[in-house]
């Protein structure tokens, strides 16, 4: 094929695709503009989670009429005038891309009027191509109208999700903006109801409620540190107190001189700040905002400038580390006992998932002890293969001719997280939580498919604020969590009312567990042909199952290799990982020189 250069409107396409990933996407580009113009009110609104409708409205400065069209051109921009000024960058838009990329992927009308001009402008480009012009009457400022997003090309269109979901990805957009410019009134309208407003206040503190709810931010502990030593670097915000935490890094929000990025390194060090004030495996919440000489940091990174390089990354680092841990060996409280969960039906557990160790771990495997061979709560054969199935998502096999792995003697525990076994191929390592999740996962799925999965009642129903992206997730899979025994009821908006919980959870804090779970399931893996069932059933194990670092009595982990031994995938966890490593006799000869 020879070498020519792409028509305009292919290489408009493949640059939108860059820059516009989905509805979101068009939205925090818009209100970049509207930032950079100086709005003091900006109003979005979406319709289908905006792949219908996005409009972004502002009081800004708006664009003179002679300017209008050229604004949608590629590489215009108000921003930038030479490579110079690239070193220096204080605007969060500056490549004249966002306009011109939006316009060529959806229908887009604008109406701006300037400060100075008597009527307004109106534009209508559909494919980027200009259908219409007009003048018309306007307030200050500009209101862009993005309809029908990728109605050009319908392969990109299919790639995205739920309008729940993605409405869920523009609130996450809208709320970043809305903490690190909680001078700025922002509304949010979600299919014509209001969602989110604040107040412009100027206090970041009053967003996080909005963001977060009362009682969550309640428990924020306030970051102020210009760092000694560092004058370049300033530190604000809020981070979690040790009490509240979750199950993966997605909670802490990071901004750079006001501008939302995604760094690894400073992430892992507000996590390194909580260093032993949180359990393993969960993370703190964090909103900070880092005050950085303009010409310390490049911002021309990533396409969505959503990625920055620093010119000293470790005093950086430090500078963020040191701020979260002073915060934290300042204010952090006293933690506080809570009487939130009580059991209807055992007095005894009227105490938390806070039991540690040797206790947390033989409550979680007591809990799933098969009595006798009659009452064993593990599928049979038939049911056996009804559970693969469903974690694969195929129609069921011929059942298995036997269990796949050798019976074990049990030798110990190593590092309190590795099981060691013998047998007689040689030495067993078994991953104590991955073993209990297979184990839960296979049990669980047995018991959906027979419609019989226990569930714990609450005494009293726990209250429950979940994020937009939150409420998609329970949205979706809503069937599949009351399959599994989670008994939640609408409380007015992303307001929920949560009355029971599966059984395989029953020492766990509730709402934690349903929001782990909700995350899970917000971060799904997408394995072609799995079903919901599965999906809940994975990451409900994963939260009801042994941690690492828990202590187990020899009886315990005698009774999990048992377990164990009857699954029909022994040698895997539900999410891939392996449950146990072999060393062979025969290498542990060679290793002693013994052949």
């Amino acid at each position: 094929m020879p070498i020519q250069v792409l028509p305009p409107e292919v290489a408009a396409k493949i640059a939108a695709g860059e820059v516009v990933e989905r509805p979101a996407s068009v939205v925090k580009e818009l209100i970049e503009n509207a930032l950079d113009a100086g709005a003091t009110e900006v109003r979005v609104e979406v319709r289908e989670g905006g792949q219908r409708l996005v409009r972004v409205a502002d009081d800004g400065c708006g664009i003179p009429a002679a300017e209008a069209e050229l604004a949608f051109a590629r590489h215009a921009t108000s921003k930038l005038r030479t490579a110079e000024e690239l070193e220096r960058i204080t605007s969060l838009g500056f490549r004249g891309e966002a306009l011109a990329s939006i316009a060529a992927v959806a229908q887009v009308t604008m109406l701006t009027r300037a400060q100075g001009e008597a009527t307004g402008t109106f534009l209508r480009l559909e494919g980027g191509t200009l259908m219409r012009r007009e003048e018309r009457g306007a307030p200050q400022g500009t209101v862009v109208t993005v309809e029908n997003l990728f109605f050009n090309l319908p392969a990109r269109r299919k790639f995205l999700r739920s309008p729940a979901t993605e409405a869920g990805h523009v609130h996450e957009i809208v709320t970043r903006y809305a903490l690190a410019f909680p001078e700025r009134r922002f509304s949010l309208l979600s299919d014509g109801r209001l969602i989110f407003q604040t107040t412009g206040s100027g206090k970041m503190y009053d967003v996080l409620v909005k963001v977060l709810g009362l009682e969550t931010a309640r428990q924020m502990l306030a970051v102020a540190s210009p760092e000694a030593g560092l004058p370049t670097v300033g530190v604000q915000g809020y981070v979690s107190a040790p009490s509240l935490h979750r199950a993966n890094r997605n909670h802490i929000t990071l901004f750079v001189n006001r501008r939302w990025i995604q760094d690894r390194n400073l992430a892992y060090a507000v996590v390194q700040a909580y260093h032993t004030f949180l359990p393993t495996g969960r993370y703190p919440l964090a909103v900070l905002l880092l005050e950085v000489d303009p010409g310390e940091v490049d911002v021309n990174v990533h396409p969505t400038k959503s990625e920055v390089r620093f010119r000293d990354p470790s005093g950086v680092f430090q500078a963020v580390q040191k701020a979260v841990r002073r915060a934290l060996a300042d204010q952090s409280p006293i933690p506080a006992v809570s009487n939130s969960y009580i059991s209807t039906s055992d007095a005894a557990r009227r105490q938390r998932a806070s039991v540690a160790g040797h206790e947390a771990a033989q409550l979680a495997l007591a809990l799933h002890r098969p009595i006798s061979q009659d009452e064993s709560p593990f599928p049979s054969a038939g049911k056996a293969k009804e559970a693969r199935a469903d974690e694969e998502g195929l129609p069921a096999p011929p059942a298995p001719a036997s269990a796949s792995l050798p019976p074990l003697r049990v030798l110990g525990q190593m590092a309190q997280t590795y099981i060691v076994a013998e047998g007689p191929e040689g030495m067993y390592l078994i991953d104590q939580h991955a073993a209990h999740e297979r184990v839960l996962f296979e049990r669980l799925l047995a018991e959906r498919a027979a419609a019989q999965v226990p569930s714990q009642s609450l005494l009293e129903p726990a209250l429950l604020e979940l994020s937009p992206t939150h409420a998609a997730a329970l949205s979706e899979a809503a069937e599949a969590l009351a399959g599994f025994g989670f008994v939640i009821e609408p409380f007015g908006g992303t307001t929920y009312l949560l009355r029971a919980v599966p059984a395989v959870l029953a020492q766990a804090d509730p709402v934690r567990s349903l929001v782990d779970v909700l995350e899970g399931l917000g971060q799904g893996d997408d394995v072609v042909g799995q079903s919901t069932e599965a999906r809940v059933a994975r990451v409900v194990c994963k939260e009801a199952a042994v941690k690492a670092g828990q202590t187990l009595s020899l009886a315990e982990m005698q009774e999990l290799v048992r377990q164990l031994e009857v699954t029909t995938n022994p040698r895997t966890c539900p999410h891939g990982r392996p449950t146990m490593l072999h060393l062979s006799a025969a290498a542990l000869e060679r290793e002693f020189g013994r052949r």
